[in-house]
């Protein structure tokens, strides 16, 4: 029952306590992080007892065999119930004690039949009988039997040594125990102080970081430009910004298309007056050949066939191009110069400064809802400091802190004399050890003295006087046996009896929790509540709250609140409701009035600037014409050629003004090869002039492809964006404002649903109060002194039971050690 209401008291410790508990953290992807102050506690969660552990176990499975019945539940309910009638039930307790009732009663037959034995054995003895006659007759065995005394007699004391140490070991270990018991005590109290005094502070600091919270969202409400406004802006940029860069990049296409169709025309005109310059130039050298060629001499043979052959050459004289039938681009170049009258991309850098402005339009349209999101929250964080008033704890606190400083008075003041008390057992202890060492020295001295002074050669009448001292020893172990081991047994029966049902009926039940689960009855404990524990912690007996559920809980270091059910007095989530605030932060920012629907990305000025570049005339030019012609040699024949081979075929003729004609002529193309074809064969083909005119046909014959479809599809987009903005512009606003809305809420949701959890689950972790109660049970009781107890009456008890034998090997043992005062005749000592 004091085990009862030692627990009940560590309960009732922990029920107004709603606080204090290990590390919580908790954070949210919003950034915002919760963590609650570490609690660091001095007791260790487990008890080693250390190598001796091992002995422990072999005294409990000792006393599996003795006692292997069942833990008598029924019996314990009706004591509780004060229905227990001895008279009628104590066959039951008979049935679960029978072990330890057989044990404990040879234990006392060995303590009444010793003396008794030990009284008449001396008198025996001193009539010359039991051995008392100093005469020892020859026997044809003696060498073996008293090799084989000798034996068993080692043997014995062996076990009986063996015992011993048990008995020395547990001694020692039961008074360093009892040492530890102040450090113990104090660091368990230690603990449930720390767990109390920390409660109102860490409540505090839960409270508290209701302030990072608002300030977080604060900061969000002052940066609504760039969260909603960027939000906007955003969401309807992929509609609005590739329509915009598509007329950026047009209003640069029709800037370059000028500066190319300028390059192209100049270079042409450039190249139509040097082959015009060329084709004058051939003319004449083909005219003065034509008259050289009518010369008299072209008629006589052989001049004449050289001749025919020259003047059939001259068709290749002439002008291989057609730059001259190439059209002029004037027309077009002046259509994309009325075009570029209108700054085009000046247009466009409004329509994307009019999109750019959404942010801080929707900033300056909603100062005055964040001014009222602002109020709300604040007259948020007023409820929730003030709801650190109505928990009921603070009003208690004092009234257990001074129960555990009169209890650790009351500790400090008795702890001396269990102390004293424990040296007084501890020098008990060690007079029954040092009392059984004595017997068993005597034994060991006796079977020394007597083996190794002992010579078969000499008659029982002849011994050595070694031998006679180790039989002399012999019997004063014989002696002391008898005069103090039913003392030891008296010991061992007591120590037996009060440790073996200590371990059964309180340590084992224990620590498998048997005894959570009778005390968990229902109506046991008071005959009007179903759960006790309720009925005493929250006033309502038909809750389930049961004892080995609280102690569980504690053990796996949950919170009191959800360990005693604590909702049922005093409901947190009602407390912690902002369903209310909620939707009147949501309703604020669902119902907020942006009005951003005079947007413009492009005006009419512009749309006629895109529509007459389509129609300027550019996507109507053959440009492969103009590549054609590029690609062509400025003459027909290589003139250098044709100079040489003309050269040659006059310094074949004879002299003669025809020869001197033709000569000159062959000069005077190869003048107008290095003078004029060199340099336009450079300008056409390998010159800068012929890359740059090139690049600028192709770039024009690129731009102008499809030009007419590219600027129907932009106009097409920009209305397509046009009619975005002003139809679902609106549902976009709505959107973004509720999903801005939510992450406000959610910060506080985030921070009300942290708080929550950590008063029902994680604040006033109980795990010292279940520490405590496994200190005052687990480990004072049952490691510090049920534990060597059982140990000590195991191991002295053993060697108390070795005495019996052993007497009776030492009596036996001792008649061949002993000078004897007669003896038979010896014809033959082997």
């Amino acid at each position: 029952m004091a085990l009862l209401l030692g627990f009940l008291l560590l309960l009732e410790l922990c029920w107004d306590t709603s606080a204090l508990g290990p590390l919580s953290s908790t954070k949210g992807s919003d950034g915002l992080e919760f963590e609650l102050p570490a609690t660091n506690y001095e007791t260790k969660d487990s008890n080693q007892a250390g190598p001796i552990s091992v002995l422990f176990q072999i005294v409990q499975v000792f006393l599996q065999v003795v006692q292997p019945h069942p833990f008598p539940e029924d019996i314990l309910r009706k004591i509780l119930q004060k229905k227990f009638d001895f008279s009628t039930d104590y066959d039951k307790i008979i049935y679960y004690e029978i072990g330890i009732i057989i044990c404990a009663v040879l234990g006392l037959l060995f303590v009444i039949l010793m003396p008794l034995v030990g009284f008449c054995f001396g008198l025996c003895r001193c009539c010359n009988k039991c051995g008392g006659e100093m005469h020892q007759r020859q026997k044809k065995n003696g060498a073996f039997l008293r090799k084989y005394f000798t034996v068993s007699l080692l043997v014995i004391c062996i076990f009986i040594s063996v015992g011993i140490i048990y008995g020395f070991v547990a001694n020692h270990h039961l008074r360093t125990r009892i040492e530890k018991t102040r450090k113990l005590a104090e660091s368990n109290l230690k603990d449930l102080r720390t767990l109390l005094i920390g409660t109102p502070a860490q409540i505090n600091y839960v409270l508290s970081q209701y302030a990072s919270t608002k300030e977080k969202a604060f900061s969000d409400l002052d940066n609504i430009k760039s969260l909603l406004g960027g939000g906007i802006h955003d969401e309807l940029r992929p509609k609005v910004i590739p329509v915009l860069d598509d007329i950026k990049a047009m209003a640069e296409a029709i800037k370059e298309t000028r500066e190319a169709l300028l390059n192209v025309n100049n270079t042409l005109k450039e190249l139509k007056m040097s082959t015009a310059q060329l084709n004058t130039s051939l003319s004449d050298v083909k005219r003065n050949l034509e008259q050289s060629l009518n010369d008299p001499m072209c008629s006589v043979p052989p001049v004449a066939t050289t001749c025919n052959n020259i003047r059939m050459s001259l068709g290749q004289l002439d002008d291989n191009t057609n730059l001259g039938q190439l059209p002029s681009l004037d027309k077009q170049i002046d259509n994309i110069n009325n075009v570029l009258q209108t700054d085009l991309s000046s247009l466009v850098q409004k329509g994307y400064k009019s999109f750019n402005d959404i942010p801080e339009m929707v900033q300056n349209q909603t100062t005055d809802i964040v001014s009222d999101v602002k109020r709300t929250l604040n007259s948020l964080g007023s409820d929730i400091e003030n709801m650190s008033e109505q928990i009921p704890i603070q009003d208690k606190l004092s009234d257990f802190i001074g129960y555990i400083n009169d209890t650790e008075t009351y500790i400090h003041r008795n702890l001396p004399t269990l102390e004293e008390y424990d040296s007084y057992r501890w020098l008990g202890g060690l007079i029954v050890c040092c009392l059984l060492t004595l017997i068993v020295v005597f034994y060991y001295l006796g079977l020394m003295c007597g083996t190794f002074g002992y010579d078969r050669h000499a008659t029982p009448t002849r011994r050595g006087c070694v031998s006679n001292t180790g039989g002399i020893f012999l019997m004063v172990g014989v002696g002391i046996s008898f005069l103090f081991c039913w003392i030891l047994m008296t010991i061992v029966v007591l120590t037996f009896v009060i440790g073996g049902n200590m371990e059964k009926l309180v340590c084992e039940p224990y620590q498998n929790r048997k005894l959570f689960q009778i005390l968990d009855t229902p109506y046991l404990l008071n005959e009007n509540w179903k759960y006790y524990l309720s009925g005493m912690v929250l006033n309502k007996p038909d809750i389930n709250l049961t004892f080995e559920q609280v102690y569980s809980d504690c053990k796996e270091n949950k919170g009191i609140y959800s360990t005693l059910k604590l909702e049922n007095t005093y409901n947190i989530s009602e407390h912690l409701n902002i369903q209310e605030h909620a939707r009147n932060l949501s309703n604020d920012f669902k119902n907020m009035n942006v009005n951003i629907d005079n947007i413009v990305l492009l005006d009419a000025a512009g749309r006629k600037n895109l529509m007459d570049f389509s129609s300027s005339g550019v996507d109507t030019i053959d440009y492969n014409v103009y590549l054609a012609e590029m690609g062509k040699t400025p003459t027909k024949v290589n003139l250098l050629s044709f100079a040489d081979d003309l050269d040659t075929k006059a310094n074949n003729l004879p002299q003669g003004s025809l020869k001197q004609s033709l000569k000159n002529n062959a000069q005077n193309l190869k003048t107008i090869h290095h003078g004029q074809v060199m340099p336009l064969e450079q300008s056409m083909k390998y010159g800068k002039a012929r890359s740059t005119i090139n690049q600028s046909i192709k770039e024009l014959q690129h731009k102008s492809s499809g030009l007419r479809v590219k600027v129907a599809n932009i106009l097409s987009s920009l209305d397509s964006a046009q009619d975005f903005l002003q139809t679902r512009i609106s549902s976009v606003i709505v959107k973004e404002s509720s999903k801005y809305g939510n992450m406000i809420i959610g910060y506080f949701e985030h921070y009300l649903q942290w708080v929550k959890i950590s008063i029902t689950e994680q604040i006033a972790a109980c795990k010292p109060v279940a520490t405590a109660l496994d200190s005052a049970v687990d480990v004072f009781l049952c490691s510090y002194i049920i534990d060597p107890m059982n140990l000590f009456w195991f191991g002295i008890g053993k060697a108390t039971i070795f005495l019996l034998p052993a007497i009776i090997f030492a009596v036996k043992l001792a008649k061949y050690y002993r000078r004897m005062d007669s003896e038979d005749v010896y014809d033959d000592i082997l």
